[in-house]
């Protein structure tokens, strides 16, 4: 038998050792070694636990729910065949399982054919809220054991629980022949509800067919739809300041009865909001979007020249005069000045940071009532005090603002400040996703928000914009239930969450604007949610009262004539009260 010599222990003293593993202590490398390993099997056994702690099923059967819940949130749909080759069992044993977790209320067996003999499958209410408690906690251990795990916050479990599931499916298909026909803004919340198209098709159980208009060209084609035998939509977006005129002219559904039997939680969305669709006590549109329209401002900016956030419409003019820099290709403010419906909201919540709604609304403890009680509530006001001072600080911003800004609108004037073009601006919140999404705008982590800065009074104010989704009036009355069915799901939380995870900011839920998942996206929805709570974030100063929509035209053309030199502001205001008294008598015959 060879024998093999005995390896001599290096002497430490005589020399250099003659490799590096000479001289390291290999218990370190094992010790760590055991500690990546203890991390690995800690993790996939608290993972085990957490499957069945909140899934509430065996670890086993986790393939049919992530195979369920992947066509769930893409939008394809699950037969039984399909969900059990899936699942890694054989045949047999999935058909046992799944029919388990249809009894245990997990799963829903909606029908797909007349028949009834034919069905897909779907996650109920349920499983997606143990989805999501799931999803939190998974998610806390990859961090736990990502890296060393040190200074890694564990994430309270309060927190995961607010955390809003994707939304369901409905149990029965809509009945609706021919599908669900939308009629919506083009916004960045009507886009993301076109992103989802198949994702909506496969919880409504029908096709969706929407049209996207501009702002002028969708109210038009809602007076137009109202004078049709029967309604050409299912459901239409409606901007908030038009529900007095839409309601008036009887053009939308109330909803009274609706929301009864559904037992909706109304309480959830913003009272401003749901108060803006309402009518004499009756609803007439549940709210998809809420904007709110605030002054943003670049930080980094304004602590380099030593100034302060402003606070009023002075501080503002100051403020702009100090960072206008044209010759390095930097203005003071952008804002909308199009001549219009763009300049005419301008003035209207212009007039309204000077305290006074552009019509003569009755007071209340803290602002106006949104809303028309008597004819004295629907007397222009563009002969007040606060009228002139709004026209005297528009003519100031000129100054400070970019070249066109009398053709400038609300994508315009964000563009300008993603850009770094300007270094204040009048913003919706619709599309602050502009710069708070892009790490290539010069705003992107520098962007600081402040309510409307105030004029004559002085409290802050920012005016509430948004849409909410209608039932016209005109509609036949075999598509008002399931239509309604799909007026829910749109406006639902899950819904609003979807929308505002694929490109909008703007929800009108509490509960969403609360989800902590949501709120780690961009801090405007900390921001709107404080101010609507604070009770700054109001309807008022876009009041939905008859002939708004007149008055905003009347606004955007006289003053646009102002701005431009055409004519004077006493000549401008006289001219937009005496056109707005005509309206305002002449209403019920337009």
């Amino acid at each position: 038998m060879a024998r093999f010599p005995r390896v001599q222990k290096p002497d430490r003293a005589g020399g250099l050792p003659e490799g590096p593993y000479e001289a390291q202590d290999s218990s370190a490398v094992r010790l760590a070694s055991n500690v990546a390993m203890m991390q690995t099997i800690e993790f996939v056994d608290a993972l085990r636990s957490t499957t069945s702690g909140h899934l509430g099923i065996d670890s086993r059967d986790l393939g049919i729910v992530l195979h369920l819940m992947r066509n769930h949130v893409s939008g394809r749909l699950t037969t039984m065949s399909s969900l059990a080759a899936a699942s890694g069992l054989s045949y047999g044993t999935a058909f046992r399982v799944i029919g388990g977790l249809v009894d245990d209320g997990l799963l829903v067996r909606r029908t797909r054919t007349a028949t009834g003999r034919s069905f897909s499958l779907h996650p109920t209410s349920e499983l997606l809220r143990r989805w999501q408690l799931f999803a939190g906690h998974t998610r806390r251990l990859i961090d736990q054991v990502s890296g060393d795990g040190a200074g890694v916050l564990r994430k309270p479990v309060a927190d995961i629980a607010s955390v809003i599931p994707p939304p369901t499916v409905l149990e029965t298909k809509l009945a609706l022949p021919r599908g669900l026909r939308l009629l919506v803004h083009a916004d960045p919340t009507f886009m993301a509800m076109n992103t989802l198209k198949r994702q909506f098709e496969m919880i409504l159980g029908v096709p969706i067919q929407s049209k996207a208009l501009s702002i002028d060209r969708l109210r038009a084609e809602i007076v137009q739809n109202g004078q049709r035998q029967a309604s050409a939509y299912d459901i239409i977006a409606c901007d908030l300041p038009w529900f007095g005129d839409m309601v008036r002219r009887g053009r939308l559904r109330s909803l009274d009865d609706l929301i009864v039997q559904s037992e909706m939680d109304t309480a959830d969305f913003l009272p401003d909001a749901m108060a803006s669709a309402r009518r004499r006590g009756h609803q007439y549109g549940i709210p998809l979007l809420s904007t709110a329209e605030l002054l943003v401002y670049r930080r980094d900016l304004l602590e380099e020249a030593g100034l302060a956030p402003p606070r009023t419409t002075a501080d503002t003019l100051a403020v702009a005069s100090a960072l206008h820099a044209p010759e390095r290709g930097r203005f003071g403010i952008a804002w909308n000045g199009g001549r219009g419906t763009a300049l005419g909201h301008t003035f209207m919540v212009t007039m309204a940071a000077h305290g006074q709604p552009i019509v003569n609304l009755s007071r209340t403890a803290d602002g106006f009532l949104p809303e028309d009680m008597s004819d004295a509530d629907l007397r222009p006001m563009f002969d007040s005090e606060a009228a002139h001072a709004a026209a005297d600080y528009l003519q100031s911003l000129l100054a400070v603002s970019p070249p066109g800004i009398l053709s400038m609108t609300w994508y315009d004037r964000a563009r300008a400040y993603t850009s770094g073009h300007a270094a204040l601006a009048y913003a919706h919140t619709l599309l602050v996703n502009l710069f708070e999404r892009d790490p290539n705008s010069p705003a992107y982590g520098r962007t600081g928000y402040l309510p409307q800065p105030t004029g004559l009074t002085g409290r802050p104010i920012s005016p509430l914009g948004g849409y909410a989704l209608a039932i016209p009036s005109n509609l036949a009355p075999e598509r008002i239930a399931p239509a309604w069915d799909a007026l829910r799901a749109l406006t639902s939380a899950g819904a609003a969450k979807l929308f505002m995870t694929n490109g909008s900011l703007a929800s009108p839920r509490f509960s969403v604007n609360r989800d902590p998942e949501l709120r780690a996206i961009s801090p405007i929805i900390d921001i709107v949610d404080t101010i609507a709570r604070q009770g700054v974030l109001r309807a008022w100063p876009r009041p939905p009262v008859p002939g708004i929509s007149a008055l905003i035209t009347i606004a955007g053309e006289e003053i646009h004539d102002m701005l431009s030199g055409q004519k004077s502001r006493a000549d401008a205001l006289a001219r937009a009260q005496s056109r707005a008294e005509a309206v305002m008598r002449d209403r019920d015959k337009q």
